[in-house]
């Protein structure tokens, strides 16, 4: 299995052409802003991908959590979801592309819990100047791809 990641503008790039095939996709993209009011969307995979997962989910680091009303427990609460969509498509055969709005925070964390949970090589993104993996995606992330693997299902799904 592939791993790659990708920018908003990127992958737009990409969607203009022909977009790989076998490919599953997770793209990140940011909630309605409280601050500012501005509201962002996904991107449009319509026809291009055989599978998307979005997740509206702020990048932010567990210090300012309650900043945004959340908590660890409340943070991410697709990540069972999530979870048990890599597992199908890694085991469907399909490379993944993993997408955020630059390409370097949350595609990267999930890139990495990808690459650790299945080939124990995640410390590679981490490694690479270009990414700045979010601590919280990533570890929650992993947590529930371990949780699949140990049960084959997620019994946390929505903490």
């Amino acid at each position: 299995m592939k791993v790659q990641i990708y920018s908003r503008k990127a992958i737009e790039e990409l969607l203009q052409g022909e977009f790989p095939k076998n490919t599953a996709v997770i793209s990140f993209y940011d909630p309605p802003s409280k601050r500012t009011g501005e509201i962002f969307k996904p991107v449009d995979y319509k026809c291009k991908a055989e599978r998307v997962f979005t997740v509206p989910i702020y990048d932010i680091d567990i210090e300012i959590l309650e900043d945004y009303s959340l908590t660890f427990d409340t943070y991410f609460p697709e990540a069972g979801n999530l979870a048990e969509y890599i597992h199908q498509a890694y085991k469907d055969g399909l490379d993944i592309i993993c997408q955020c709005e630059y390409g370097q925070s949350r595609s990267a964390a999930c890139a990495a819990a990808i690459l650790e949970h299945y080939y124990k090589d995640g410390i590679s993104v981490f490694a690479d100047y270009r990414y700045y993996p979010n601590q919280l995606v990533f570890n929650k992330l992993l947590t529930a791809l371990n949780e699949v693997k140990e049960t084959g299902n997620i019994s946390f799904v929505g903490k």
